[in-house]
């Protein structure tokens, strides 16, 4: 008995330990390319390939990014991509978090194909929506601003979101909305005062993919910016490529100071993408 149970603890000490390797394995491919890139933004002279392999290298100095700072637009840049990742998340989670609740609890002709037809949106390549939104945002005389980027990526944003927020609806127990509307609050209300609440994983995971798909967005925005000063960062870091030279070091230290917001965004939320993804899995 003795012996079984010290194989059976050796066992689950070997797969804990493949585990584990397996865990830090895919945490260093991960890591791996950012340490890359914050040594190249330390490189004296713009160099970009390196015999040496060490992440500090000789010479390293913070030159890339105070040049970067001082002689580029870079912060406005950033400050354009923030203004229109946050609205476009908050306005995307906005629009998909009603939708999602009338998909989930009204019965109304044409909401299996409403559905479907979101769904068929996400099989469409993204480089097919660029002529349509290009001219929806020209019609509406919103080229080169704020408000046509927003509408654009909330555009495309939206019927993922809604399809997740839907998702998680359906396992919110209808009877706490009828409860509600007992004791006299409204259908509004319900909605609001305890459909929402409930919902703070699934909204949450929304708005992160809102931020994320805006955050990193080029093709639609290089149709519709053509200002410098309305640049996104991913617009104002490929005007550091030139046709004979390109600027490494300060093109990899803008890469990694665009990663602080969506690392923070990413930290900020990942309580509420947990308890998602645990309470997602347990219905039934």
């Amino acid at each position: 008995m003795h012996d079984g149970k010290r194989a059976r603890g050796m066992k689950g000490t070997a797969r804990n330990l493949l585990i584990h390797l397996a865990v830090i394995a895919a945490a260093f491919v991960c890591v791996y390319p950012l340490l890359r890139m914050f040594s190249v933004s330390l490189r004296p002279g713009d160099k970009l390939f390196s015999a040496d392999l060490s992440l500090i290298p000789a010479g390293a100095s913070f030159r890339a990014y105070s040049d970067l700072l001082r002689d580029t637009m870079f912060l406005r840049w950033l400050w354009n991509s923030l203004v229109i990742t946050t609205a476009t998340s908050f306005m995307g989670v906005s629009l998909a978090s009603t939708a999602a609740y009338a998909f989930s609890r009204f019965r109304f002709p044409g909401r299996r194909s409403g559905m479907l037809l979101l769904l068929a949106s996400q099989m469409i390549p993204a480089g097919m929506l660029i002529l349509p939104l290009f001219l929806m945002i020209m019609k509406m005389g919103l080229m080169n601003t704020y408000l046509g980027m927003i509408i654009a990526y909330s555009v495309s944003s939206l019927p993922f979101s809604i399809w997740i927020l839907k998702g998680y609806y359906d396992t919110i127990p209808r009877s706490l909305e009828e409860a509600a509307l007992v004791d006299g609050t409204s259908r509004v209300g319900a909605f609001w005062r305890v459909v929402l609440p409930l919902s703070t994983p699934a909204l949450s995971i929304a708005f992160l993919f809102n931020f994320t798909a805006a955050w990193n967005e080029y093709l639609v925005a290089r149709v519709v910016l053509f200002s410098a000063k309305q640049y996104t960062w991913t617009l104002g870091l490929f005007e550091l490529q030139g046709q004979y030279i390109t600027q490494w070091g300060m093109f990899a230290a803008g890469s990694m100071l665009v990663t602080l917001p969506v690392l923070a965004v990413f930290l900020y939320s990942s309580k509420w993408l947990i308890s998602g993804l645990t309470l997602g899995g347990i219905k039934g």
